[in-house]
């Protein structure tokens, strides 16, 4: 990674559950669910006559006796252009989450905007952006967006797939392999990886079929995705599952930051291990999964 982007962060982002803000139910539930991270929605899943409701039930559940601990927590809103975006994001500013999710982000100015406003408000550097990429707009300045969080104070981290919206506006069909959405995909995904970015795939619609979900998982872990957006309690294991670090992986990854450790390979940017030529930049990915694997080991 180019030493002039930002640190990407070791956060675990597996299984990242949307959850509906005006249910209170699953709100409560949240605190027993083994999930990365909650995405408390204010947007598609509550109608518009119920937006403000779940507003003051969000409230509560932030300010209630009981901390939502080793998840995090992220609020998405409406469009800023929406009648509801501003009273959202006055919420954000007065819950604090760990980030922002910002719907059908389609260029840079519109995490600007928002970016601006956070820091406008003396929001805590913690509070973080994340941006929706589900437009055809959204999927061609997907590089121009992530170079964006390159700048100084842009808060942006994340970028989050949506493909329902992306096939509704552009006709492409939901058929299984998700054949000719690939190309895009791997468009966001390389932004994403370009400026240092976390990359998470999109929802799997059918929460009961659980084969074609694991399938949809092992895809997107082999395409790159460090993720999966989800909709159902019953999603979490195979996410989990499919993007952790696996065994081998590790032990080869804890081998290559030993080898690194020797002070034989001080000043070396190229060492041999086991017949194989490892570089430097393999150490910086070691680094990043072995961390992971260990926030993993921390929450079991």
């Amino acid at each position: 990674m180019s030493r002039n982007l930002p640190t990407r962060s070791f956060s675990l982002h597996r299984s990242v559950l949307s959850v509906p803000a005006i249910n209170t139910r699953a709100l409560e539930k949240t605190y027993s669910l083994d999930c990365d991270a909650v995405i408390f929605d204010l947007e598609d899943s509550v109608a518009p006559e119920k937006k403000e409701e779940a507003r003051e039930g969000l409230k509560a559940f932030f300010f209630s006796a009981r901390p939502l601990e080793n998840k995090e927590k992220i609020i998405r809103i409406n469009p800023l252009s929406s009648n509801f975006g501003h009273a959202d994001m006055e919420l954000v500013l007065a819950l604090e989450p760990d980030a922002v999710l910002l719907p059908k982000v389609d260029e840079p100015q519109d995490v600007m905007t928002v970016s601006d406003l956070l820091s406008d408000a003396d929001a805590p550097e913690t509070l973080r952006i994340w941006a929706m990429i589900e437009t055809p707009r959204g999927i061609l300045n997907a590089a121009a967006t992530a170079e964006f969080g390159r700048t100084p104070g842009s808060r942006l981290d994340c970028f989050v797939v949506g493909l329902n919206d992306l096939r509704k506006e552009t006709g492409v069909l939901p058929q299984p392999g998700r054949t000719y959405l690939v190309p895009w995909l791997m468009q966001v995904i390389l932004a994403a990886r370009a400026y240092g970015l976390d990359a998470i795939d999109s929802v799997f619609n059918d929460f009961k079929e659980m084969d074609g979900f694991d399938a949809e998982c092992a895809h997107a872990r082999a395409m790159g995705f460090d993720g999966k957006m989800l909709i159902h309690p019953a999603q979490i294991e195979a996410a989990n599952r499919h993007f952790a670090p696996d065994e081998a992986a590790t032990r080869e990854a804890e081998e290559i930051i030993a080898a690194f450790a020797d002070p034989s390979a001080d000043g070396l940017n190229v060492i041999n291990l086991n017949g194989r030529m490892i570089e430097r930049l393999h150490l910086v990915q070691a680094e990043s999964l072995v961390h992971k694997a260990r926030l993993i080991a921390e929450r079991k």
